[in-house]
């Protein structure tokens, strides 16, 4: 039997590949292996089909749609998903999560996972990003409830604390 290990939230997860119940079918996308298989329900399901980006976290350090993902495929992966941005020792919000709350970047909340791990992704490649590229960092996540103006300014917000931190030498 084939096996996939992906490290999710830095944890090595392993997973047979088969048809046979409990198993990864090699059908299964990694958003379905996710809140399936591991309960991480943070990443939501929008569209199931790659449009709407409720459903990204970050692949080896890229944003995906995990909807459009096959488990079998992520061997060896590293995955990030919203739960993994929270301190792991005290359930505290990363500063980006936080600053989403702050400044109510979200109301139904349902696709602010998604729009999260896409604007965490820029900020790991880019800590000083400029309005443009947030927003085409979250050119792939469609939201019907909340103003993108509460996003960047969020976005905004925690890149200004994470400076600040920086500046300390505390990050």
């Amino acid at each position: 039997m084939d096996k996939v290990s992906i490290r999710v939230n830095g944890v090595v997860r392993t997973f047979i590949v088969d048809e046979a119940e409990g198993c990864v079918k090699p059908s299964e996308t990694l958003v379905h292996t996710l809140r399936d298989k591991l309960n991480l329900t943070g990443t939501k399901i929008g569209c199931d089909h790659g449009a709407c980006g409720n459903c990204t976290v970050i692949l080896n350090g890229d944003p995906v749609a995990s909807c459009m993902i096959l488990t079998a495929d992520c061997d060896g992966a590293e995955v990030t998903t919203i739960e993994g941005l929270e301190n792991q020792e005290t359930g505290e919000l990363s500063i980006l999560q936080q600053a989403f709350v702050d400044n109510s970047a979200f109301q139904c909340g349902f696709c602010t996972p998604g729009i999260i791990m896409s604007a965490k992704a820029l900020l790991d490649k880019n800590p000083a990003p400029t309005k443009d590229d947030i927003r085409e960092a979250l050119s792939g996540n469609y939201c019907r409830c909340v103003s993108h103006y509460q996003v960047e300014i969020a976005i905004e917000e925690a890149i200004g604390r994470m400076k600040d931190l920086r500046a300390k030498g505390e990050e």
